[in-house]
Formats: structure tokens, C-alpha cells, sequence
């Protein structure tokens, strides 16, 4: 059986519409509050969604005490919050994964595939340094959040 390869291209509207295309968010908001309310909100694009699943970051942040619905803590197709308090913490966790990436790689991923009606692979390409200045742009986004005394809600 010849197995079809599917690089994703975001650009393709028919790419962002299959199952296997994710992105999400992060919002600061403030878990106190009486109505739900974003105050700031951090795009999650699909590359960098796949790279934090990839490079082990979500794994890593899972040190952490998210709070969930799922009680899985910080998971694909799931929200979680995690307290101002804990911010500082995730800063160090994300630093020290960022140290493990290296830069100027690229990284051929496997996001799934089936067999039937034809068999395809769906792959994406993770470029480190993208995924690298995501991060720096999340720790920006995490300190000023602590400074604000506002917790993050994480939706992937």
C-alpha cells in the first residue's frame, strides 16, 4: 500500500479545515472574577501548537498544577487555567525548554494519518526558531500577566 504525504501548508484553506490542523489561544484573565473576561490574548498558531507538543514543552509544563475541566491538566482539545502565582514557575520551565531546542533546526512531524479511503500521512514542519520566539513572546506574555496579578487560561 503507497501511503500519500501531506505536508500542511497553513495558507490552504483545505488544510486548516481538516481534523488534524489545531491552534488555540492563551487569554490572562482573572479567575476572581465574577464575568468571564480576557484582558490579553496570546495567538496560538498551528505551528506552535504542534512544537510545544513536539519539543515536550506541554509535558514539561505539566510539573505545574493546571486546573482543568478533564482534570488532565494542560492537554490537546482542553482548556486549563493556571494561577498568577504559578506564572514565575512556568517562566522557568519554558526558559529551560527553549535552552533545549536548537536553533536553526527544522523538524519533520507526524500529526496522523489514515488508511482509508486512501492512506495519507499528515506531517508539519516545526522550525525551532519559530518555536523559540514564540516562546520569548510567552514569557513576555507570562510576566506581565504575574505583574498584573492575572492567571492564564491555555486553550489548545
Amino acid at each position: 500500500m503507497e501511503i500519500q504525504h501531506i505536508i500542511l501548508d497553513d495558507a490552504k484553506a483545505e488544510h486548516r479545515e481538516l481534523a488534524i490542523w489545531r491552534s488555540g489561544e492563551i487569554n490572562e484573565v482573572r479567575l476572581s472574577d465574577t464575568e468571564y473576561k480576557v484582558y490579553h490574548r496570546l495567538e496560538l498558531s498551528a505551528h506552535n501548537h504542534t512544537a510545544l507538543f513536539h519539543y515536550g514543552i506541554v509535558e514539561a509544563l505539566n510539573q505545574l498544577p493546571f486546573i482543568s475541566e478533564s482534570g488532565h491538566g494542560l492537554d490537546s482539545w482542553d482548556e486549563a487555567f493556571l494561577p498568577a502565582a504559578l506564572l514565575p514557575k512556568m517562566e522557568e520551565i519554558l526558559q529551560k525548554c527553549m535552552e533545549e531546542i536548537e536553533p536553526g533546526s527544522i523538524s519533520k512531524v507526524m500529526l496522523g494519518w489514515h488508511e482509508e479511503p486512501v492512506a495519507v500521512a499528515y506531517w508539519r514542519l516545526v522550525s525551532s526558531d519559530e518555536v523559540r520566539r514564540f516562546m520569548q513572546e510567552l514569557m513576555r506574555f507570562a510576566r506581565e500577566a504575574a505583574a498584573a496579578g492575572h492567571d492564564l487560561e491555555w486553550i489548545l
